[in-house]
């Protein structure tokens, strides 16, 4: 698996979603998904076309996913990494609600009207699961045998916000991407990642349900309420938060790579940036993939 193998795989998974949205469209004044299968649908499309290009490319998908154990003590250090990392995300959050509208606020309603456990495994472990399998497994693995270890970083975390199709979650999913390689960097297994992914997902879903038996209602409910000097109000606050978080979390992720043996590992991320292969990881599938991307994306704000 190489850069240009992963391009492709990108490219057939945009390609999917808006023939498979454009379909939807066509037949949803006679049938309209659920909320359920729809999230289980859209896992599939996005696993679909990543297995199918491992498969094809002989690799073995255990191998080059880095599905390797980590120390208990890691584990532990990685929870409180997890929670430290999350005010960073919710102020990218909250800047790109000052332009876009809250993609999960407007779908809150449709979750909370499902089980709290059954959406607590579809968006708080199946998603996080399949999403860093491919995202930090096979394509970020898969870049790294054509270009550097920070160049891989970028682009794979460019390409999970991508993945996402709405401005909104884009905007947070490529810090989250960054600090997600950075994880698997300092511990050098996929498992640490999944461990990131799935506790930041679920907290999401245990937030919105707390908020809903609290008598708050759904996000999209408490978002209306929400003017832009409050927004502001509450991100300049929360600015301070997430600087120190940030830099705490940034200790701790050296902790981590210290006492899994990968200080160096870490470190090579910036000091090897600079491309010396000659190997070209974004080729024309990568563009043409990403200009579709965007011009979905756009399609969708105005409309």
């Amino acid at each position: 698996m190489n850069s240009k193998k992963v391009n492709r795989i990108f490219l057939a998974i945009i390609l999917i979603h808006i023939v498979v949205v454009v379909l939807l469209g066509m037949v949803s004044p006679f049938f309209t998904l659920s909320i359920v299968p729809n999230f289980i649908f859209s896992q599939i499309i996005v696993l679909a076309p990543a297995l199918i290009g491992v498969a094809l490319s002989g690799e073995n998908l255990i191998k080059l996913s880095g599905f390797r154990k980590i120390k208990i003590s890691s584990v532990l250090m990685i929870i409180l990494f997890t929670f430290l990392a999350m005010p960073l995300t919710t102020v990218i959050n909250a800047i790109s609600m000052l332009f876009v509208d809250n993609t999960v606020a407007a779908i809150s309603g449709d979750i909370l009207g499902v089980p709290f456990f059954v959406m607590l495994f579809i968006i708080g472990i199946l998603g996080p699961f399949s999403e860093e399998l491919i995202f930090r497994g096979i394509i970020y693995q898969g870049y790294k045998k054509s270009g550097t270890t920070f160049m891989s970083l970028l682009l794979s975390a460019c390409l999970f916000s991508l993945m996402h199709m709405n401005f909104n979650q884009a905007a947070y999913a490529l810090v989250i991407g960054m600090i997600l390689a950075l994880l698997v960097e300092a511990t050098g297994s996929l498992w640490s990642s999944i461990l990131f992914h799935i506790i930041f997902n679920s907290q999401q879903v245990c937030l919105m349900y707390l908020y809903d038996i609290m008598g708050g209602g759904s996000l999209e409910e408490m978002q209306t309420g929400f003017t832009t000097d409050m927004m502001v109000m509450a991100i300049s606050a929360y600015l301070i938060i997430a600087a120190v978080t940030t830099t705490l979390a940034g200790c701790v992720l050296a902790w981590i790579a210290k006492n899994e043996k990968r200080e160096e590992n870490l470190r090579a991320v910036w000091a090897d940036r600079k491309n010396k292969t000659g190997n070209p990881m974004v080729t024309v599938p990568l563009l043409v993939a990403i200009v579709l991307a965007l011009f979905y994306m756009s399609l969708d704000f105005v409309i």
